[in-house]
Order: structure tokens, then C-alpha cells, then sequence
């Protein structure tokens, strides 16, 4: 229980809060039942992805507030994962290696450690695991070891949002420095001609969202079959999107043999029926350890009719609130948050599907460089983005699904430390 005190601020005591800011008008609840059992997702339109269409579903998921509510394990309670390899033991280019070594990498995650091999042996892939478990490297790295046996392999990576697709080419940047490995994307809200030059020239990657991908086939200016290899990341969360049509529709132009990386975190009806039918003999591998991260502390914020930014406003002006990504359920409601926010003196940034691909990349750097202490967003950041040292997730809407609540809880508590999230209930 979060007794609220504004005149008595505090530093959190306990299980997960202890926050002080006034009295009683609202406060944080926690100690009910826990559930860690999994809900399906609602279909909803796209947001973020290439389109600018927003259909959600028609409703919102009732979730049970007390799923709201667990209480992270300590970091040392947690058995780590004694991988089997070491990335030198596998069968990488030698260039390749080096590159991965100047970064640091020794042990693999889970993900990479099960997957990689069967990856460089060219078997099809189902990789189901958590947000943050390193699974763009898992794929990455095997995939660029093709490239550099056969410089005529090209890839299409697809995924559901911008930040991601540029976060993947980022990546594939850093593990191909001087191994001449070229790669573009093709994203929404970027001006499409400066895509189309660029994809004159041989790019051996090519990654992009499903909308933009389509409109550039129906173009005549990306040609699909010329791809042998196929990723799907975040597989799930593009069929949330209502990127279903678009993904069958880019699948079904790519030659009937070809070798598929198919990502996901959840295993729903509608992804077992697209493995079914566009993988061949796939070998899965899961790494999933719960529905939400062990070392992510959860709890809710009892408003009980206060003014929801003030609320936000106190917590937010606790010291220990160092970084914080606050979700929303509309763009216009993040814009407004955001600007409401920087008038009171916190400096935070916004970023949604009506944002420029320019803005949104400003937004992020910005937060990622600590230039300001807060990012709005919707749920465009709620999946694949790798942002260090995020101290809390506050719902400030609660989410669709309790799918959404996951992978919007992921971004903290990631690289072994452990992270809060709160979330805003009546």
C-alpha cells in the first residue's frame, strides 16, 4: 500500500513503493492475488508501423488490476543461464568474429545460444522469448554470416514499428563495420523517395515495416524475389497491428523455397496457423521464462478520482524517478501529456505514430542521451526498443491487452537490474 503524502516525500521502503505525495486523495495498492497466467491479444488497427490508420479494437480488454501487481525477485535469487557456446565456438566468418568480440559479446543470451546454430544450418526458426532477451543478434548474426559466404543472399526483415527497424539496421551496422555488408529501411513516416534511391543499389538487408514494404512492391521499385531469407520480428505484435493482410500478401511474392526466421513472444492461434503455413519443418525454440520480467517491480496507482497529473506530477518529482517512460493510450493524448509536462518543468519528449520518422529518432536520442528525463509514448515504444537504464514504466493509461502491459513493462528491469512499473487505476 502506497500511503500518498506530498507533504512527506520519501524515498520508497519495501516491496515496491512506500511513494509519499498526499493525503489520500490517491494512493498505490498492492498485496492482492497474483496471476501470471497469459491473455490473447485484441486485434487493432496500425499505429506507428507505416500507416496512419489507428482501428483499434472494438473494446478494451478488461484485465484484473492484480495482475498489475508483483514483486521482482532479487537479482541474485535468479539462477543464471550457463550457455552451451561461447561466440567463438560458433561456425562465424572470422571477420565476423572480431566484430562481435570488439563489442564485448562472450556468452550468448538463451536465444542466441539455442538458435544460432540452427540458423547458420539453414533451418527454418520459431524463436518465441521475452522482450530484452537479444534475439536481433540471434538472427543477425548468422544471417550476416550468409551474406559474407554468398554475397548475393539478400534478407527482408520485417518488423512492426520504425524504432525497431532502425534499431535492427543500427545493429547490423555494428556487427558489419568494414565487411562491406550494405543494408537500408523502409519505413513509414520517411519520405519514400530517398527509400526508393537507395533501393537502386545491391543492399544485402532490407528492413522495413509491412505497410511501407507493400507500398514500395506495388510500386514496382522492390522486388521480392530476389529475397531467399525471410525474418518476421515481433511476429505477434504485427498481427495487433492489422499488418495480417500486408505480411501474407509480401510472403506469397517471395519464392515458395526460402529460408524463414519467424520471432514472437506469445504463441497465439492466428501466429500457429502462419507458421503452418509459411515455414518449412521449423525447428522452435522458446526461452520464455513468464508473462512479465522477474525483475521488473509492479504495482498500481489508486487515483481515486484525483487529478491524474498531479499525480503523475508528484511521482515524477521523486529523486529516484531518474528515467521514466510514461505510456498513453492516444497520440493526442501523449502530445498533450508531454507539453503539459514540460510547462511544469520536466523535461520530456513525445513519441507516437503522427510524429515524422525525424521527430521520433530526435525524441528517442534525446532520452536516450539523457537530455530529458521522460518519453510519452503510445505503444509504437512498447515493443523491441533497447533503451538502458530506464528506472520506471508508468501506465499512465492503462493498456489494451494484457499483451500490450507486458511489452510496455519490458523496457526496464533489462541487462540484469531491476526496474519498477506502476500502473494508473481509478
Amino acid at each position: 500500500m502506497y500511503s500518498m503524502d506530498r507533504r512527506n516525500q520519501s524515498r520508497p521502503q519495501g516491496r515496491s513503493g512506500g511513494y509519499r505525495q498526499r493525503s489520500k486523495p490517491y494512493s498505490s495498492h498492492s498485496g492482492a492475488g497474483r496471476s501470471r497466467s497469459n491473455s490473447g491479444s485484441q486485434s487493432r488497427g496500425r499505429s506507428g508501423g507505416g500507416r496512419n490508420q489507428s482501428r483499434r479494437g472494438p473494446s478494451k480488454q478488461q484485465i484484473d488490476i492484480n495482475r498489475f501487481i508483483n514483486r521482482a525477485e532479487p537479482v541474485a535469487e535468479t539462477k543464471p543461464y550457463e550457455p552451451h557456446h561461447t561466440f567463438s565456438d560458433f561456425a562465424l566468418d572470422s571477420r565476423l568474429k572480431t566484430n562481435i568480440a570488439s563489442k564485448g559479446y562472450v556468452d550468448p543470451t538463451p536465444i542466441q545460444d539455442q538458435i544460432i546454430e540452427h540458423v547458420l544450418g539453414g533451418k527454418d526458426v520459431v524463436g518465441i522469448a521475452n522482450t530484452g532477451t537479444g534475439k536481433t543478434a540471434a538472427f543477425l548474426l548468422p544471417l550476416i554470416d550468409k551474406v559474407l559466404n554468398n554475397p548475393k543472399e539478400r534478407v527482408l526483415v520485417i518488423t512492426p514499428t520504425r524504432e525497431l527497424a532502425q534499431q535492427i539496421e543500427q545493429e547490423l551496422a555494428s556487427f558489419t563495420k568494414g565487411l562491406r555488408v550494405f543494408a537500408t529501411s523502409c519505413v513509414g513516416g520517411a519520405p519514400i523517395g530517398r527509400q526508393i534511391s537507395r533501393l537502386k543499389r545491391h543492399n544485402h538487408f532490407v528492413i522495413g515495416t509491412p505497410g511501407r514494404l507493400k507500398d514500395l512492391v506495388e510500386r514496382r521499385v522492390l522486388g521480392l524475389n530476389g529475397f531467399s531469407t525471410l525474418v518476421l520480428d515481433e511476429a505477434d505484435r504485427m498481427l495487433d497491428m492489422g499488418f495480417i493482410d500486408d505480411m501474407k500478401q509480401i510472403m506469397a511474392g517471395m519464392p515458395t523455397k526460402r529460408h524463414t526466421l519467424f520471432f514472437s513472444a506469445t504463441m497465439s492461434r492466428e501466429i500457429t496457423a502462419l507458421i503452418g503455413t509459411f515455414l518449412n519443418d521449423p525447428v522452435t525454440v522458446s526461452v520464455k521464462t513468464g508473462d512479465t520480467s522477474k525483475q521488473v517491480d509492479q504495482d498500481v496507482v489508486r487515483t481515486r478520482g484525483a487529478d491524474k497529473l498531479e499525480v503523475l506530477h508528484d511521482l515524477l518529482n521523486q529523486s529516484e524517478f531518474e528515467r521514466v517512460l510514461v505510456f498513453g493510450e492516444t497520440k493526442r493524448g501523449v502530445e498533450k501529456l508531454s507539453t503539459l509536462l514540460s510547462k511544469r518543468g520536466i523535461r520530456a519528449e513525445a513519441i507516437h505514430g503522427n510524429k515524422s520518422q525525424s521527430q521520433r529518432e530526435r525524441a528517442l536520442k534525446k532520452f536516450k542521451d539523457g537530455h530529458v528525463r521522460v518519453l510519452v509514448a503510445t505503444d509504437v515504444a512498447a515493443r523491441g526498443l533497447d533503451i538502458s537504464n530506464v528506472s520506471h514504466v508508468i501506465n499512465y493509461d492503462t493498456p489494451q491487452t494484457y499483451d500490450d502491459y507486458v511489452h510496455r513493462i519490458g523496457r526496464t528491469g533489462r541487462a540484469g537490474k531491476t526496474g519498477k512499473a506502476l500502473t494508473f487505476v481509478g
